[in-house]
């Protein structure tokens, strides 16, 4: 494939993912989608690819395959894959990320849309791309040696960020949120990650989420305003406590009864409020913005 022909099919990727996410109008996020060539951040050929409702494909070495909205095998005999580029289209449009912010991105596979996130917070800005499974992490600090603004780090998503960031986006499934994805956000920074409850039954060794929801948590003056952007379905937290099963059955029963879409509050280390979704020890989401008058 040509250069050419190269950035044709680029182009094209990057228009049917952003209309399917329905963000087709983010210049920016385009521009990104386009140009980071997401085949070297997937091995070598031939690739194990799966619709978004369907089985994997036969393997393929065919360029043009990866580039939809499909899902591309990293470890297949895990159930670990590059992920949905509608969802994260849809994902990172939310966060906004901005020239010269600084991004957090927790879970960051072999650091695909680490690597968009670089583009678009542009040689002042900064991505830190954080990934606990060891071998996924030496891959990832290969694929983004070609991205000065970004770096890899192998650790645990609980302990990171380390100094405030603009950006928090986590990529697994966890049942809380970490204390240092909420405590480190400037004035006005984002935090997006997948709320919910793990299931009971592992899918070729690995935890999935029975129910969850991306939760995007923005600091505020007045505190922290929340909500849910969609339903999602991730891979489990590995690395990081879990909540009691007392709280998980609780979350699980407030997915269950509804009501998710009018989340509009993160409570944060304060006491109980009066109208809240879901209650836990420290933390809950409230129908009230933050600063409203209950």
């Amino acid at each position: 494939m040509t250069s050419a022909e190269a950035e044709v099919l680029g182009r094209k990727y990057a228009q049917r993912v952003l209309v399917q996410a329905g963000v087709a109008d983010d210049a920016r996020l385009a521009a990104a989608f386009a140009t980071v060539p997401r085949q070297s951040f997937l091995g070598p050929p031939p690739w194990w690819v799966r619709s978004l409702s369907g089985g994997y494909s036969a393997p393929t070495d065919d360029p043009e395959v990866i580039y939809d909205d499909v899902l591309v095998a990293l470890d297949a005999s895990r159930g670990i894959n590059n992920g949905s580029p509608s969802l994260h289209a849809r994902a990172i449009h939310a966060l906004s990320p901005q020239p010269g912010e600084t991004v957090v991105h927790i879970g960051a596979g072999t650091g695909y849309y680490s690597a968009i996130l670089s583009r678009m917070v542009g040689e002042s800005g900064h991505v830190t791309a954080v990934e606990y499974d060891p071998a996924l992490a030496e891959r990832a600090d290969i694929c983004l040696r070609p991205y000065a603004n970004a770096d890899l780090v192998q650790a645990s998503g609980s302990d990171w960020p380390q100094k405030p960031c603009d950006i928090v986006y986590v990529n697994f499934a966890t049942d809380r949120p970490a204390e240092r994805w909420v405590d480190m956000l400037k004035p006005g920074g984002r935090l997006l990650f997948p709320l919910g409850v793990p299931a009971e039954t592992p899918i070729k060794g690995s935890v999935f989420s029975a129910r969850a929801g991306y939760l995007l948590v923005t600091a505020t003056e007045a505190g922290y305003a929340a909500h849910f952007i969609q339903g999602v379905s991730f891979i489990w937290a590995v690395g990081l406590a879990m909540a009691g099963r007392d709280s998980q059955d609780r979350l699980n029963a407030a997915f269950r009864k509804g009501g998710g879409k009018r989340v509009r509050g993160l409570r944060w280390k304060m006491p109980q409020a009066s109208d809240e979704w879901f209650s836990d020890t420290n933390w809950g989401l409230t129908f009230s913005a933050p600063g409203a008058e209950v």
